[in-house]
């Protein structure tokens, strides 16, 4: 049989940039086994497979997967996934601007999206669970043994090491410059040692230091069995933690934009909002842009 597919590039509103994903239009009938083979086969870093909600309330149900593993969250298949199901809301004359949720195995996700195109559209989400700690930070010398850094590399204003998780733990590390974010280069075995060992999905690098003055921070993510991710929204997630613990912003709204992939040729931007109240992060979105560039059927037996 044949089952529809849509690969989309997100965090970005131009082809060819932001963090390709793959979307299995009607997933129902495959069993996990099977997605994870589809997952392989596009070797994208998520592809998402759509089923039908189990809640009335919800759009659809959300199931993603790594080439590797099953992930119960992510943001940027959450983003691209809630701009295609905007998309399909405007063909079929629903108007260009949607609100619904979806089911992932964290929880519902509340998403808003806006069509800006036939092919592209723009969508945030709140996020369903708010970072909390993940465990004590590892040492500054194992960090940058682990990155291929010197200690005199980590480390920014107030900011250090730390570990965060809002549904994937990271480890969120400081660095100094751009120049030390472009010189990073993961040792693997150091890298099982340091991060692995205590359950981290990845490193989320940072430097203010962003070379584009409507950035926040730049960021890389590394994960050496995966590579390099061009755009993460679940580290960007995590890394809200790191900034309510380190930057304590006063109550109200906060926009950051944080700048991700350009090291890679695929640059890409996540937009993470805070709102803070009594000094306690209350709830936090994260959004952008995708763009359709591809669509097709998959063949299977």
């Amino acid at each position: 049989m044949s089952r529809l597919y849509v690969v989309l590039d997100v965090f970005t509103d131009r082809p060819l940039a932001g963090n390709p994903l793959a979307v299995v239009l009607d997933a129902s009938g495959l069993d996990t086994a099977g997605m994870q083979s589809i997952a392989r086969e596009f070797n994208v870093s998520e592809t998402v497979f759509l089923l039908p909600a189990e809640n009335e309330r919800a759009k659809a149900r959300l199931r993603i997967f790594m080439p590797s593993k099953e992930l119960p969250f992510a943001g940027h298949p959450t983003v691209g996934t809630a701009v295609l199901l905007g998309l399909m809301d405007a063909v079929a004359g629903k108007g260009r601007e949607s609100a619904f949720e979806v089911e992932e195995a964290v929880g519902a996700v509340a998403c808003r999206t806006r069509a800006t195109g036939k092919r592209s559209g723009v969508a945030t989400f709140t996020l369903p669970r708010l970072p909390e700690p993940a465990g004590p930070p590892p040492d500054v010398l194992a960090v940058a043994t682990a990155l291929g850094l010197d200690a005199a590399d980590i480390g920014i204003d107030c900011h250090e090491i730390s570990r965060f998780t809002a549904g994937n733990q990271f480890c969120c590390v400081p660095v100094r410059s751009l120049d030390a974010l472009s010189h990073v280069k993961a040792d693997e075995l150091r890298w099982a040692e340091t991060f692995a060992a205590a359950g981290d999905l990845g490193a989320f690098i940072y430097t203010r230091e962003t070379g584009d003055s409507s950035l926040t921070f730049r960021a890389r993510m590394l994960e050496p069995s995966m590579g390099e991710d061009p755009a993460t929204g679940s580290a960007v997630a995590a890394f809200a933690g790191a900034i309510m613990a380190f930057e304590r912003p006063g109550d109200g709204e906060h926009a950051l934009r944080i700048g991700q992939g350009y090291e890679m040729g695929r640059p890409s931007v996540v937009e993470l909002e805070l709102t803070v109240s009594s000094g306690a992060l209350t709830s936090a979105t994260i959004g952008g842009a995708a763009v359709v560039v591809a669509e097709g059927s998959l063949f299977l037996p």
